[in-house]
């Protein structure tokens, strides 16, 4: 039983309107004394041709419900507090009796979603740059699969381009075979920044890099040696980063993949008359949209983003017949993706209407966005060691002898910056900071982790049976964190609909503190009547908060 929703059915049935209509409408007020839930009168005042007092003072007298201790009109809110009692053993009830899948949902049930993320460049070091996209993906990817859907999670790899000629070229000029198996990353990365430094007094070598791609695109035998040398050696560097965030693909296509799957895309757009020549380039016409047009294919053949974005989605919708797609990448890619799914409309694809950019801001340093190009780059394996180096320090100080101290502080580390990250708004930008990255205390991973194994440690303690047949409780602590316990699923929903995983994170930050506020004013283990009742409201917290890291990413540590 959902009280918001309860509340919601009876006064549509009053009013005579949807019950959705008047579920987003109700809200949480924020003094106690105008009750636990309210319903602004005056944004269906004009649809009832009644004024907004009228109305809450008419549903006053109408609305009834054992959920419901007392109703209220305040101006023109409807106010409603909640039967304490009721409402808290509902919850706890319907918690401990779902357990993990408590906040799921049928809703995506036989429905596919494919998910777009992650994609660093191959031979190139995986930096904190690429660290959003890949934790904000597998977050939505958890959280989809939470709604019903099944994920497909695509790692669309950056192996094709100008710079694989460059790179190549570098090698050839400076590169040391058995420093580059040494160490592949970091010296493919000294050859990349080299070579755009030396080209900086030297035109040539960017003319040198072209023809060295277009000798890779053209099959030359020395040139794709050397690409799938880079690549499978990216890949190993890639699954060191993914197996510590805890992040699986069921796709490593990248954009080489779809070289020989263009001309099909291009004849398409052909037979659907959408392609005009444009100063020598063949383009798509966007200016109905008030968009410029899409670059389909340069002057001299060669094909660009674009076209390889078309052709994958047209595979991808081919392979795994998605209901959804969602593309995890920069904001700076909007107008890019904006055109990529007109394109696709223009060419009857109906699917396109279900395809969506999900942009997210830059990690900065000194308040610049990174840049390989130039060497200014944070490795993120090198920031997830000294987190976790830095949580075996801390836990050495708190709890000397934990058991299986190296397991947890790893959780800890790699859960200080993924929780980070995601407790941000997508769209904001965040300043790099390891310092605050790895704060042990206030709005930080390690604190929810805390509260978690708090929790833990207390059911351990009881060494009672906690079944999911209880009383409710009144108290004035236990309240607000019944209150957040139903809030859950919704919570969920929010973040799937919004694709915003700092919804849950910020839920998560909420409730640990009033449950840490609960721990603090109550006695829980005190021996009486009413013990087992306060054990099945710390197992509920318990079993929310570790869904909810795992929804973001997160393990959770049952000691630290």
């Amino acid at each position: 039983m959902n009280s918001k929703k309860v509340l919601a059915e009876h006064i549509a049935f009053e009013l005579g309107v949807s019950s959705s209509e008047v579920l987003d409408l109700i809200e949480v007020p924020k003094h106690d004394n105008l009750g636990d839930l309210a319903f602004p009168c005056f944004t269906l005042a004009q649809k009832l041709k009644q004024s907004p007092e009228e109305i809450a003072k008419n549903l006053t007298e109408k609305v009834q419900h054992p959920l419901f201790e007392k109703v209220e009109a305040k101006g023109p809110f409807f106010n409603v507090f909640l039967n304490k009692k009721m409402v808290s053993q509902e919850v706890l009830k319907t918690v401990l009796g779902e357990g993990n899948n408590y906040g799921s949902s049928q809703e995506g049930i036989g429905q596919n979603v494919v998910l777009d993320f992650s994609s660093p460049n191959i031979a190139k070091p995986f930096s904190m740059g690429h660290l959003r996209s890949t934790v904000i993906g597998q977050s939505l990817a958890n959280i989809v699969e939470k709604m019903g859907y099944q994920s497909v999670k695509i790692n669309y790899l950056g192996d094709h381009g100008t710079q694989f000629g460059k790179l190549i070229y570098a090698y050839l000029l400076w590169g040391d075979e058995e420093k580059v198996k040494a160490n592949p990353i970091k010296e493919l990365l000294h050859l990349y920044v080299r070579f755009h430094e030396e080209a900086e007094d030297d035109s040539s070598l960017d003319d040198e890099g072209r023809a060295w791609f277009k000798k890779l695109e053209d099959g030359d035998s020395e040139a794709v040696k050397l690409w799938k040398w880079f690549r499978e050696e990216s890949l190993k560097e890639f699954s060191k980063i993914y197996d510590l965030l805890g992040v699986e693909f069921d796709s490593y296509n990248g954009e080489a993949f779809y070289n020989d799957k263009m001309t099909k895309a291009i004849d398409l757009l052909k037979e659907n008359g959408l392609l005009t020549t444009s100063e020598g380039a063949e383009v798509v016409d966007l200016s109905d949209y008030e968009l410029p047009p899409s670059l389909i294919q340069k002057q001299d053949g060669a094909t660009l983003y674009a076209t390889r974005d078309l052709t994958a989605a047209i595979h991808r919708q081919e392979a795994y017949e998605f209901d959804q797609a969602i593309y995890v990448v920069g904001h700076e890619q909007s107008l890019h993706f904006n055109q990529l799914f007109i394109v696709l409309e223009k060419m009857g694809y109906q699917w396109a209407k279900h395809m969506h950019h999900v942009p997210f801001g830059f990690i900065l340093k000194n308040g610049k966005k990174m840049s390989t190009r130039k060497g200014e780059v944070v490795l993120l394996e090198v920031v997830i060691q000294e987190a976790i180096e830095l949580a075996k320090q801390n836990i050495d100080e708190k709890s000397p002898y934990l058991e299986d101290k190296d397991e947890v502080a790893k959780m800890v580390g790699v859960g200080a910056i993924i929780f980070h990250d995601l407790k941000n708004e997508r769209l904001n930008n965040i300043e790099f900071s390891l310092g605050e990255m790895l704060r042990f205390e206030g709005n930080t991973g390690p604190y929810i982790q805390y509260t978690y194994a708090r929790a833990c440690s207390i059911i351990r303690k009881a060494e009672r049976a906690i079944g999911s047949n209880v009383a409710g409780l009144d108290d004035p602590y236990s309240w607000p964190i019944v209150k957040q316990l139903e809030s859950f699923p919704n919570v969920i929903y929010i973040s799937f609909r919004e694709y915003e995983p700092s919804v849950i994170a910020k839920y998560l930050i909420d409730l640990a503190q009033s449950f840490n506020k609960y721990y603090g004013q109550v006695k829980i283990l005190e021996a009486d009547e009413m013990i087992d009742y306060r054990l099945a409201l710390v197992k509920a917290v318990s079993i929310v908060i570790k869904e909810g890291l795992r929804l973001l990413g997160i393990q959770a540590p049952e000691k630290m």
